[in-house]
């Protein structure tokens, strides 16, 4: 079954769209809030998108943009925006294909099929999987590029930094004991000087620094650290 994440703020037309996609064996996702758009679509783990241009707080272009900086998943575009520009606009923002409404609704069926066929058909490329990237309220990890993503700001981090970052994003909020980070950094930890890891500890604050988030990693005396979300509200 193929999950579709539905981008539109019109309940009337989502309901109705979605309806008829879900009666031809499609799973929908409709969107609930659009000011986080991009952790939904990463919560929901879509195979394609149907996103509306004419949105709150940010249009549909901009939320393709996002989209496309952690994923290829096909994006088809429902606007009732005409233009050859608007058209032009979605492709070159990264989407894959363009409606007009008002539509009907075999035709939206018609383009959901061909994409889906077009990507995850036999003769299409291997799917891209999500496998490598981790978030946590908007914090992006992608394991296979090494960088951390907050908002538009993005750092490379070092192999260590990295691991370690994703130890305490893992357990967000939560004590890791300092010998539980040491054996996921390194193999032999008998050879391992225990100030390393405060040292790297210090680097990976100010990656998150450079982020934009401040104070998230606390030092637990005599425990561990704890990784707390600080940037909620930023």
């Amino acid at each position: 079954m193929y999950r579709i994440f539905m981008v539109e703020d019109d309940r009337k037309i989502a309901n109705i769209l979605g309806g008829h996609l879900e009666k031809y064996g499609y799973q929908v996702v409709k969107a609930a809030s659009f000011r986080d758009v991009k952790n939904e679509f990463m919560t929901s783990g879509p195979d394609l998108v149907l996103l509306d241009i004419n949105l709150p707080y940010y249009d549909g272009y901009y939320w393709c943009r996002q989209i496309r900086s952690i994923s290829n998943v096909p994006i088809i575009f429902i606007s009732a925006r005409v233009g050859q520009m608007d058209q032009v606009m979605a492709i070159e923002n990264g989407g894959d294909d363009y409606i007009t409404k008002p539509f009907h609704l075999e035709v939206v069926l018609a383009k959901v099929k061909g994409v889906l066929r077009r990507t995850y058909g036999e003769y299409a490329a291997e799917p891209q999987t999500n496998r490598n990237l981790f978030h946590f309220e908007g914090l992006y990890l992608d394991r296979g590029k090494q960088t951390a993503e907050w908002k538009d700001s993005k750092v490379e981090l070092s192999p260590i930094e990295f691991r370690l970052l994703e130890c305490l994003a893992r357990q967000a909020e939560s004590i890791v004991p300092r010998e539980e980070l040491l054996e996921a950094l390194w193999d032999n930890i008998d050879f391992v000087d225990d100030n390393t890891l405060t040292v790297n500890v210090t680097r990976v604050r100010k990656k998150l620094e450079m982020l934009g988030i401040t104070r998230a990693i606390d030092t637990i005396r005599g425990q561990g650290y704890r990784l707390q979300n600080s940037w909620r509200d930023a």
